[in-house]
């Protein structure tokens, strides 16, 4: 998420010698993002997402180092949705969202639709597939395209597609607490923000790490057209000439692996 970033300034009329700069100080400079251009509203929400990122940094240290419980870990999350990510906590969050005698954790609302769950585990547990299994449940029996899971470190969004079976996909994860700078941290954290999501952007975002993702590349090896071109070029370095089929088979058992490919 898995997982949605460096020029010489020209002054006219003047000519000044290169600056040559230390490796640290290239280094440096070129961590440092890219000045900020679009509609104001998508500027002023990432400026809020990576100060959110910045100032939270501290607590969600302070909660790993003590193994928090999860309810102190819902306590940060809260605050990080409304502070950082701009929801409001009465008109766009629902907590204890009631799906069939469960409790999502929080259900999402922007101008009264519901958009996504928030499922959130204590803050040193580690997120797995049964944690996604149940926001799952709540998506599938409410119609919810979005899941979210945290345990406040890590922030995963999830698209789920109906269909028999549905279709899931990871179209974000970032551990604010792992490598990578804050600033590019909290730019990757901006399409959940409310003003990205209610706009859509994280459907863009999704859309490529689908068509990108190992079980669609591996689809795509398997295609007819691209086997059938695999079998030239390795008649073509070799001047063994291999059956499409046999090699289907081979790229599918052996090149394949971790049963990607359907």
């Amino acid at each position: 998420m898995s997982e949605r970033v460096p020029e010489a300034t020209v002054v006219e009329g003047q000519v000044s010698q290169p600056v040559v700069r230390t490796p640290a100080a290239q280094e440096a400079a070129a961590a440092k993002p890219a000045p900020r251009t679009g509609p104001r509203w998508e500027v002023e929400a990432r400026e809020r997402v990576r100060a959110a990122v910045r100032r939270f940094n501290k607590p969600l240290v302070d909660l790993v180092a003590r193994d928090a419980n999860e309810g102190d870990t819902r306590l940060l999350v809260t605050d990080f949705l409304c502070d950082g990510l701009g929801y409001d906590k009465y008109e766009d969050l629902t907590t204890e969202y009631q799906v069939k005698g469960e409790f999502a954790d929080y259900g999402v609302r922007i101008d009264k639709q519901l958009l996504a769950f928030i499922e959130v585990k204590r803050c040193t547990q580690k997120l797995g597939v049964k944690h996604l299994r149940q926001v799952q449940m709540y998506a599938v029996n409410e119609g919810v395209e979005w899941m979210i899971l945290t345990n406040g470190q890590v922030w995963q969004a999830w698209h789920m597609t109906a269909g028999l079976p549905v279709v899931i996909d990871l179209a974000l994860e970032v551990d604010l607490l792992g490598d990578g700078g804050r600033a590019v941290k909290g730019d990757a954290l901006f399409y959940l923000s409310k003003d990205a999501f209610k706009r859509r952007l994280i459907d863009d975002l999704w859309r490529a790490a689908a068509a990108t993702s190992p079980k669609s590349l591996a689809n795509t090896v398997l295609a007819e057209s691209v086997v059938e071109a695999i079998r030239k070029e390795l008649r073509r370095q070799t001047g063994y000439n291999a059956g499409s089929q046999e090699l289907e088979k081979i790229l599918r058992s052996d090149v394949l692996q971790n049963g990607l490919a359907q």
